[in-house]
């Protein structure tokens, strides 16, 4: 077993038993990280008790670290990790995936094969990209202002990223405009400090977009199509309040439209407007999401107000 220097950083919640099995996949792989940071926010001592069980059971060549998060937020775990982060390598991974054999090994690899590379991800196997149908596609071509042959791994008009794809006939390593923060590396001296801002609280949708793409405007930025996780995403009650997560969707989206990419005109407020009407029309064309459409609307409607309220403050 071999040792990296990298600083593995892991938020949690209230996830104990589906975070054990993630330690356990890791345990079993021939690369480690050389410190494991685990960012706390549950109810209770259950995650600080269960490191301490694995790190016994296992008998952990690495360093294991567990400490109650100071906020309670992903973003801001993340932040708080990285601060204590010691090793040239920052590594991200949710408390819910599961490693593949010989993943560790294969994103290491991938790394170290470009020195121009600021960060790679691993190819999850349960949420890729699926070429869009014929009305998507041509929702994207227009959100994007020109025609692709395909739109993996891209970062689109008012920020709309889209997965990476896993094809037989792409090369093992591809390169991507965006990463995901489900198992990602990166070089320590392509993170901005802190790595992730402020504005992102709670379930902190599209943090993981906003630090790639300032990554990436320095650095390469890659899919490892070999290394693989399989994402058992957990349920939440953030996830279940359906008017929260569209409302976070789509201050978040201006957020990284504006402020990130810096797409401020008529034109790309234009387009956003029509991926937030072209989302809440397939909400109304499919009948298993048809109950949440007023939830959604009631979202995107609170969003609307806050950003409203934001720019007459920014003009004041």
């Amino acid at each position: 077993m071999e040792i990296l220097p990298v600083s593995a950083v892991a938020p949690t919640r209230n996830r104990t038993a589906v975070f054990r099995a993630t330690l356990a996949s890791l345990g079993k792989q021939g690369l480690l990280p050389a410190e494991l940071i685990v960012v706390d926010a549950s109810a209770g001592g259950t995650t600080r008790d269960m490191l301490h069980g694995f790190r016994l059971e296992s008998g952990c060549a690495w360093s294991l670290r567990w400490m109650p998060a100071e906020v309670v937020g992903a973003a801001a775990q993340r932040n708080q990790g990285v601060a204590l982060a010691t090793q040239p390598f920052i590594w991200f991974f949710d408390d819910d995936i599961l490693f593949e054999p010989e993943c560790v090994n294969r994103l290491w690899r991938a790394m170290q094969s470009d020195t121009k590379l600021g960060g790679v991800s691993a190819m999850i196997v349960n949420q890729k990209y699926h070429p869009p149908g014929i009305v998507s596609r041509m929702m994207l071509t227009l959100l994007h202002g020109r025609r692709e042959n395909t739109f993996a791994g891209r970062v689109i008009g008012p920020a709309i990223n889209l997965l990476p794809e896993d094809r037989d006939d792409l090369p093992e390593v591809v390169p991507v405009e965006w990463l995901n923060t489900t198992c990602t590396i990166y070089r320590r001296g392509a993170l901005p400090s802190p790595p992730f801002d402020s504005v992102f609280t709670g379930y902190s949708l599209m943090e993981d977009l906003t630090l790639s793409l300032r990554v990436g405007r320095n650095w390469r930025l890659a899919n490892d199509r070999t290394a693989r996780i399989f994402h058992d995403s957990q349920p939440g009650t953030y996830k279940s309040n359906v008017s929260e997560m569209a409302a976070m969707e789509l201050v978040n989206r201006h957020y990284v439209m504006t402020k990130v990419l810096g797409r401020t005109g008529l034109v790309n407020h234009l387009r956003l407007i029509l991926w937030e009407v072209f989302h809440l029309a397939a909400c109304v064309a499919r009948a298993q999401s048809r109950p949440t459409f007023w939830a959604m609307w009631q979202g995107k409607w609170r969003a609307m107000r806050v950003m409203a309220a934001g720019r007459r403050k920014a003009e004041n």
